[in-house]
């Protein structure tokens, strides 16, 4: 029997964005022909290669209105005279082209949202841009029929909101293992103190990060990998305040070169900041990342993170977002290496327990149907 078609669309970078491969890897395994269209910089890393199909749309604008524009009208004639049965739209931003061809072809629109969209910090201070995309969501999101997001928190809005049956698929990891990479020269004898992934922005801790590096000794050493619209400012900050020897940071990476990275970590930090809405109800993919690495977590405690450390006891909740008393916490672990070790042995339970291979069972529950 022939397989039945999703077309996919998003305007990430695919070969960064762990949850759209982990979900199209799992509707190709399901029987679906999965093809995902998403979008391309003459920067963009190079395509790794999928069970499924991958295409993008070569894009020039990469900021303000026009970047959207110019990827959701190719985006719509893609999809206009593309062969498929389903469409799949990821995050409102490629949602509105979906949702006029599927009407105007009538033909089944899922809908997976990463995040609390028009809670994004980059809308707080633009608001004829966030009355826009509120317009477009108020329009759409009620009519939408198969609705998933990243975890409760986000969908109980939504929910309260539009008043949608919202499911839950976390941005938990495949269980793999990863070939170890040798520890660079430079990091012999370090404590590494990580923080990656490419939303590197304000109100998420970058800053306070780096600076709280005047106040540990020489034996710490920070990396950032990853990027996002805070990374120059941290990369002039580095240099301003004098950290070059102490802090490092490497662009953004492919999955399986940021896992070899991320397991020669001591700690694993994610500093979501409670002021935004989108940030407060976050459950970052590089919690999980972490975890699966064996590296303990130091996060703040916004409330989908701080049940994952008090329920698996794999890493602390900081009780502030002072530089100098942050420093005092990280070093408290460090020094007290019992309790440290604990964390990174609960690490491998949590693992165990927070992987795609449960998880998936969720996303297969929604999709069998169709078939």
């Amino acid at each position: 029997m022939k397989r039945k078609t999703i077309t996919v669309s998003v305007i990430s970078e695919l070969t960064t964005d762990q949850r759209v491969i982990r979900i199209c890897s799992t509707l190709q395994e399901m029987g679906f022909d999965v093809k995902v269209i998403a979008r391309k910089f003459s920067d963009s890393l190079p395509l790794d290669k999928y069970n499924f199909s991958a295409t993008r749309i070569s894009c020039f604008f990469r900021k303000g209105f026009m970047q959207f524009a110019e990827f959701n009208t190719k985006l719509f004639f893609y999809l206009l005279f593309s062969k498929t049965n389903y469409f799949l739209a990821n995050d409102l931003d490629s949602l509105v082209p979906n949702y006029m061809v599927s009407k105007l072809r009538s033909k089944k629109l899922f809908y997976d949202t990463h995040e609390y969209y028009t809670g994004v910090p980059e809308l707080k201070d633009s608001p004829v841009k966030k009355r826009i995309w509120k317009f477009f969501e108020d329009w759409i999101f009620p009519k939408l029929k198969t609705v998933y997001t990243v975890n409760d928190s986000i969908g109980k809005l939504y929910h309260e909101e539009y008043g949608n049956s919202i499911s839950v698929i976390r941005n938990v990891p495949v269980s793999m293992t990863i070939d170890s990479k040798p520890m660079p020269e430079h990091w012999k004898g370090k404590i590494i103190l990580l923080m990656q992934g490419i939303g590197i922005h304000p109100n998420r801790g970058g800053l306070e990060l780096l600076e709280m590096m005047k106040f540990l000794p020489d034996k710490y050493y920070l990396v950032y990998i990853g990027g996002g619209s805070l990374w120059n400012t941290i990369v002039q900050k580095r240099k301003e305040w004098g950290l070059e020897r102490k802090v490092e940071m490497i662009g953004k990476m492919s999955p399986v070169q940021l896992k070899q990275h991320t397991q020669l970590a001591h700690f694993g930090f994610s500093l979501d900041g409670f002021e935004n809405i989108n940030y407060l109800y976050n459950l970052p993919n590089k919690i999980f990342d972490y975890i699966h690495a064996g590296v303990p977590v130091i996060a703040t405690a916004i409330p989908e993170v701080k049940a994952i450390i008090q329920q698996y006891k794999c890493g602390i909740c900081l009780t502030t977002q002072n530089p100098e008393e942050m420093a005092e916490q990280v070093a408290e672990q460090i020094e007290n290496n019992e309790c440290y070790q604990i964390m990174k042995a609960n690490t491998v339970i949590a693992a165990r327990e927070l992987c795609w291979e449960k998880e998936k069972n969720k996303l297969i529950d929604i999709y069998q149907p169709f078939l």
